[in-house]
């Protein structure tokens, strides 16, 4: 169990009390707490702001954060390199964040573009698809009775996957270099493969 948030009244309460309380429900179980800092507490990925009997709401990222995504150069499906940055602006459009804030988020998510290869006029297009569609009128759409999935090796794969643009076959690509292949043994190979290893001793060591 972990991210709980709280709104408590401390004049019927203090956060002592309450964490006393909760800690002494299971003696398996420990709870720390995090207190608000200038009416600010982070939450998940969001900064909560407390504004008066409003609760203001800003994107956080961790101090760890490295601001790393798939590289637009990779040898990966487009649909896999957008991901992150469909989630980063569907996440900005949808959220009830002040302009500014959005103006704010926008500039962070061009500036990912930029280091990691992507061209500004695509993230910029995938914007402005994100936003007509939250606005449109939710019709029924056409159901998709399969799935194909395809090895996805270069671009050239799209030449076949494109046969199924108008049909009820919906198209998944997955990759040849799994994380399974590089950890199974392999043939002809004189070198350990990757993995998690079990080592045995004798019973001098394993007494001490």
């Amino acid at each position: 169990m972990d991210d709980i948030i709280i709104l408590i009244n401390t004049q019927k309460i203090q956060e002592e009390q309450l964490l006393n309380k909760i800690n002494s429900i299971n003696n398996n179980l420990t709870f720390s707490m995090t207190q608000e800092e200038s009416n600010k507490i982070n939450f998940l990925d969001l900064i909560l702001i407390r504004n008066n009997n409003n609760i203001v709401i800003n994107i956080h990222r961790k101090e760890t954060s490295t601001d790393t995504v798939i590289h637009y150069n990779s040898n990966h499906p487009i649909e896999q390199k957008m991901a992150a940055f469909r989630y980063y602006i569907n996440r900005m459009i949808t959220l009830p964040l002040t302009e500014k804030g959005k103006d704010t988020e926008w500039t962070i998510i061009q500036n990912l573009a930029k280091q990691n290869g992507f061209p500004i006029e695509k993230i910029t297009k995938l914007k402005t698809q994100l936003i007509k569609r939250l606005h449109k009128d939710h019709t029924p759409s056409e159901k998709i009775k399969k799935w194909s999935t395809f090895t996805y090796h270069s671009p050239a794969v799209r030449k076949i996957t494109n046969l199924f643009k108008n049909s009820e076959v919906g198209i998944a690509f997955r990759t040849k270099n799994t994380i399974f292949k590089q950890i199974t043994n392999k043939k002809n190979e004189k070198t350990d493969p990757s993995g998690i290893y079990s080592l045995s001793c004798n019973n001098a060591i394993r007494n001490i």
